[in-house]
């Protein structure tokens, strides 16, 4: 049996009409009219709508947990289980809901406030940095305030976060191949977004944890656990913590991790998986043809 992790991307992997397909799905039409009672909007009609609207964080968030549990749901009803489980930022809210922590509803609404929370914030500035000298970063991030490590994504992609004056200065001093500038309106998992991480924290204690089914490694500290209190610790601190998805891939392989199936739009993680674990194969499903290989 191959040794098996599921990964689930979060923000920025979301594509115009992701998910129109799955309404084919009698099952996945069931779980399209849930959400519309949940968020008060329809998840399908901002796919299919203008991306201006889907790649705002307040849509972002909740239709990629839809659409990603769905594809979640077909692959449990196929007899598919994962040995790993793994999320990056909003990702891990699938993984969660994967591994039977919390239901659909639940982890719905957690996702809605969040996105409300973050939509919200505002002073804030993050850039993706690729191919860079990583000292040299690290230095600057230590010698300038209101800014940080926000996404440690591999040896050779970052992304940093903080106040804009901030994050320019360290973008101004950093030689870097490529940087782009991420179109949201905080500074995230970042101490910037202390208060908004107040706020969240309310509802997420309000939601009863189960232990996980699988093991789930998490953003703020990538070591399998299966312990409720534990996956629920981790995820409050993981808005204002940084994602440590570079020390996460590194874990798959320590696990023995044979191969990664990541679900939902996009190849970014298996894209990121590829460069620093070779040996580890990789497959994508995105989509409801893609169940069905």
């Amino acid at each position: 049996m191959t040794k098996t992790a599921w990964v689930f991307p979060g923000q920025g992997s979301q594509e115009p009409g992701m998910g129109v397909d799955l309404l084919e799905l009698p099952s996945a039409k069931d779980k399209f009219e849930q959400a519309q009672e949940i968020l008060g909007w329809s998840v399908i009609d901002v796919c299919r709508g203008e991306p201006d609207q889907l790649n705002r964080t307040l849509y972002t968030q909740p239709c990629l947990y839809v659409v990603e549990s769905i594809l979640v749901d077909v692959l449990i009803e196929q007899s598919q289980t994962p040995n790993l489980l793994a999320g990056h930022s909003l990702g891990e809210y699938v993984a969660l809901y994967a591994a039977g922590v919390f239901d659909f509803d639940a982890g719905l609404r957690l996702v809605k406030r969040r996105a409300q929370i973050m939509d919200s914030a505002s002073d804030g500035m993050m850039v993706a940095l690729m191919k860079f000298d990583r000292q040299r970063l690290e230095q600057l991030i230590e010698q300038t305030p209101n800014v940080v490590l926000a996404n440690d994504n591999s040896p050779a992609q970052v992304v940093i976060s903080g106040k804009p004056e901030a994050v320019e200065e360290v973008v101004a001093q950093i030689k870097a191949k490529r940087s782009v500038t991420i179109k949201v309106s905080g500074a995230f998992h970042s101490p910037l977004i202390a208060p908004a991480a107040e706020q969240f924290q309310e509802v997420l204690e309000s939601v009863t944890f189960a232990n996980a089914k699988w093991p789930i490694l998490s953003n703020v500290e990538p070591l399998p656990t299966v312990e409720a209190a534990l996956l629920k610790d981790r995820l409050q601190r993981q808005m204002t913590g940084a994602v440590r998805w570079r020390e996460t891939s590194m874990q798959l392989q320590d696990q023995g991790i044979e191969q990664v199936v990541e679900i939902g739009p996009g190849k970014v993680l298996t894209g990121l998986i590829k460069r620093m674990c070779p040996e580890i194969s990789l497959k994508n499903i995105a989509r409801f043809s893609e169940l069905l290989s």
